[in-house]
């Protein structure tokens, strides 16, 4: 079995939350996409947040429910409680360190620069540090210290653009009118039996075209079935290929192949193939596709704002997503047709929003 790195996470958490809810237009830190990013990158042994925890009521049974150990740092007055919760995580981390040789990298969240210094040392302990922050709240200072930096907005599951409120949750369904006992008697034994739907293999092709994708950009080298399988199961335990219809992983493999949604090569050894996307077909069909709605919609501008364009896309082919190709965003889709040549792509303060054009033939 090939290596794993052992991660300890390490969450500034009133720094993280705030920094959502002030640049995120109110919207709730959410952990589940961080969760999923170092999945991608080891196997997390340690998981610790930080804050005075009445204050973040709701989000304590959320990282409850994600096994992240809680420290408590109480109520004091302005910086004395921000610097309390500041020196309690630098020193946790540096005992760490000393104390379990086997954790090789540290995941600090944050955007404060006070932090720097504590990067500085645990690298001078030979230890990789991974930085999460928010984009607007962090300092310039921080990211560039860090091995890897990973800025929230960015992450798989969160919004490009930030939102106007917060998310908005599932609307609850209407209370059932109450019957007659009658009627309800007659109505019991009719009853259809309930099934359990059926898993969706298109979603699952596209999470298994994002892991590849980012195994692949995060730690490099080549992607093996039995290190794809290990990551799904970070990212989901109760992961299994026989509730989509499989009866191994190697078949599922096989057949997200065959749909040309990855491709398989000889692995290092017999039975564990080399997983990787393809490199070509679809996503130049794709590409002349975005090329083709950007010149169609393109006024006397010449440009088309990127929102609402993905949704253009969908009505020419209502089967698109640049999830199957292993994009983790439509930014980052337009991003790559762009460094292709495809379209061109600029950012614009006034229209607030990217702009595409269709290059000329």
């Amino acid at each position: 079995m090939e290596p794993e790195d052992r991660i300890a996470l390490f969450l500034d958490y009133e720094n993280l939350a705030l920094g959502v809810r002030d640049h995120r237009g109110g919207a709730m830190f959410d952990f589940r996409p961080i969760a999923d990013a170092l999945a991608e990158r080891g196997r997390v042994v340690v998981r610790r947040a930080y804050a005075d925890w009445s204050y973040f009521d709701e989000d304590r049974r959320m990282l409850t429910r994600s096994h992240v150990e809680l420290i408590e740092i109480p109520q004091r007055m302005g910086a004395t409680r921000k610097n309390a919760a500041d020196i309690k995580m630098a020193v946790d981390a540096i005992e760490l360190a000393f104390e379990r040789d086997y954790i090789s990298t540290f995941v600090l969240c944050t955007g404060d620069s006070d932090f720097t210094p504590l990067v500085h040392k645990l690298r001078e302990l030979n230890k990789q540090v991974i930085g999460v922050g928010v984009e607007k709240s962090t300092s310039a200072l921080l990211p560039p210290a860090c091995d890897e930096f990973l800025y929230y907005d960015r992450l798989e599951g969160v919004d490009i653009l930030p939102t106007r409120g917060r998310r908005a949750r599932p609307a609850r369904l209407p209370e059932p009118q109450p019957q007659p006992a009658e009627q309800v008697e007659q109505l019991e034994p009719e009853a259809p039996p309930v099934v359990e739907p059926a898993r969706d293999v298109d979603a699952l092709a596209v999470l298994v075209a994002q892991t590849v994708a980012g195994l692949q950009g995060g730690s490099g080298g080549e992607v093996t079935a039995s290190r794809l399988k290990r990551t799904l199961l970070r990212k989901d335990p109760t992961f299994s290929e026989s509730d989509y219809g499989f009866r191994t992983f190697g078949e599922l493999l096989r057949h997200l192949a065959g749909h040309r949604v990855v491709e398989l090569a000889e692995g290092p050894a017999k039975g564990d193939p080399e997983v990787s996307l393809p490199e070509h077909g679809e996503r130049e069909t794709d590409f002349a596709l975005l090329r083709t709605v950007v010149q169609d919609l393109a006024g006397e501008t010449g440009e088309v704002a990127l929102s609402g364009l993905k949704n253009q896309l969908r009505r020419v082919r209502p089967d698109f997503s640049e999830k199957k190709l292993g994009y983790r965003s439509f930014l980052q889709f337009c991003t790559a047709a762009a460094t292709g040549g495809a379209v061109g792509l600029r950012w614009s303060a006034e229209a607030d929003d990217y702009l595409l054009t269709a290059p000329p033939p």
